[in-house]
């Protein structure tokens, strides 16, 4: 099958559209990346769907209008694809959309009187199959959610299938908004897989940019900011006091945690600091960074033997928190970089840093690959979760199939 994979992430920046080649099932399962784009949200959208994003008021009629409006534009999305990929629509066989979520809550809290976990992705699938004539699958997190998983992460099934090795320990990383890895034991069965949201990714850097900048600038291109900024260890001391980094997995997170109030807190502890723009963003880079580095010395390498960390997603491309992930986990720590508590002098061997793209599939393509692949497994009504990962009591099919009308 061809297949297209449509992912709008945390930060809402647009929709990636990756195609893939897919064929065989598990475990001879073969996936091929051909060819991988994005398309931005017009300026006003992403403004609303932050906004809402953000639990800010909106009307049923508003929040219904909005879920259909978008699934336009991933349909739009899709089609545009494949005239940028010369791949006429009728050789697509199947889309698989994640949406964009508006709320995520994995664990259950009380509602109307009984414990309840709920997610909402908008971008109706049933629009992306109409407007495009290919079956459409979209909905995938709720199938986990119903059987008493988090709902996410859900990737770490496509990273099984990519990255697991037979005498490489390694941790697949991908700094989106929210960054969260992927523990891939050497010769791991599904079993064995760990995964979980460490924090924050690019979603602090990002929303203090466009603070900054007042909109004019929406992510910290090359960390020119961060890397001016001057570093203020009892800032990032408090930073990495934050009580989620401490909860065990499995665990997901999301703008509802690290969303609006989060920036005001942190605005209100640089300010307390006498920090400067600049060291702000340079702080909220190096938390991103260290953040991971302590989920890894935390939860992972006292009891898993590690080799390599794989980077994905828009943070990969930020030299600062490379360089602090390369500093912590590397074969000698650079001096200024991190703490003492995290120098590579805490683990018995360094842990190789490398782009997901030195594996096969560009950083910024991994997202909505996975989805690709996702929804090939669904068609196929084959489970897509790991239990480990998400917590569920089983394994589960995952999506909601829109079919593509009748020709």
């Amino acid at each position: 099958m061809l297949v297209l994979g449509l992912m709008s992430g945390t930060s809402a920046d647009g929709i990636d559209v990756a195609l893939a080649r897919i064929s065989g099932a598990p475990p001879s399962l073969n996936a091929k990346l051909l060819g991988h784009t994005s398309f931005p949200f017009p300026s006003a959208l992403r403004k609303e769907v932050l906004r809402v994003a953000e639990q800010q008021p909106i009307t049923a009629g508003a929040l219904s209008q909005l879920h259909f409006r978008l699934g336009e534009l991933f349909g739009d999305a899709a089609l545009s694809a494949c005239r940028h990929f010369r791949v006429p629509r009728s050789g697509i066989a199947l889309i698989g959309s994640h949406g964009q979520t508006i709320f995520h809550q994995g664990k259950p809290v009380k509602c109307f009187g009984s414990p309840t976990a709920s997610t909402l992705q908008i971008g109706e699938p049933s629009v992306i199959a109409a407007r495009t004539g290919i079956t459409t699958i979209g909905d995938f997190r709720p199938a986990d959610l119903a059987l008493g998983g988090q709902g996410a992460p859900l990737v770490p099934y496509v990273d099984y299938r990519l990255y697991r090795h037979a005498k490489l320990g390694r941790v697949s990383l991908n700094l989106g908004g929210i960054a969260n890895i992927t523990v891939l034991p050497a010769a791991a069965k599904p079993s064995h897989v760990l995964a979980f949201d460490t924090g924050p990714g690019n979603m602090l850097i990002d929303a203090l940019v466009s603070r900054f900048t007042r909109g004019r600038r929406r992510f910290d291109k090359h960390a020119r900011f961060a890397q001016e900024g001057r570093s203020i260890p009892a800032l990032l001391d408090e930073l990495l006091r934050d009580p989620y980094l401490k909860l065990a997995p499995p665990k997901s997170t999301g703008r509802e945690y690290y969303g609006h109030a989060y920036l005001e807190k942190l605005l209100a502890l640089g300010r307390r600091h006498h920090a400067q723009p600049n060291d702000i963003i340079r702080a909220a880079t190096i938390f991103t960074a260290l953040s991971v580095v302590d989920a890894l010395h935390r939860f992972i390498l006292p009891r898993t033997k590690i080799h390599q960390l794989i980077v994905s997603g828009g943070g990969a491309y930020n030299p600062l928190i490379l360089a602090q992930l390369s500093a912590a986990l590397g074969p000698s720590t650079r001096k200024g970089l991190v703490g003492a508590r995290f120098s590579a002098s805490h683990f018995a061997d360094p842990i190789e840093v490398l782009p997901s793209s030195r594996l096969g599939v560009p950083e910024d393509a991994k997202e909505a690959f996975a989805f690709a692949l996702l929804a090939y497994e669904t068609f196929h009504r084959r489970p897509a979760n790991l239990p480990s990962a998400t917590g569920a009591r089983s394994a589960a099919i995952l999506g909601k199939i829109s079919y593509a009308p009748p020709r």
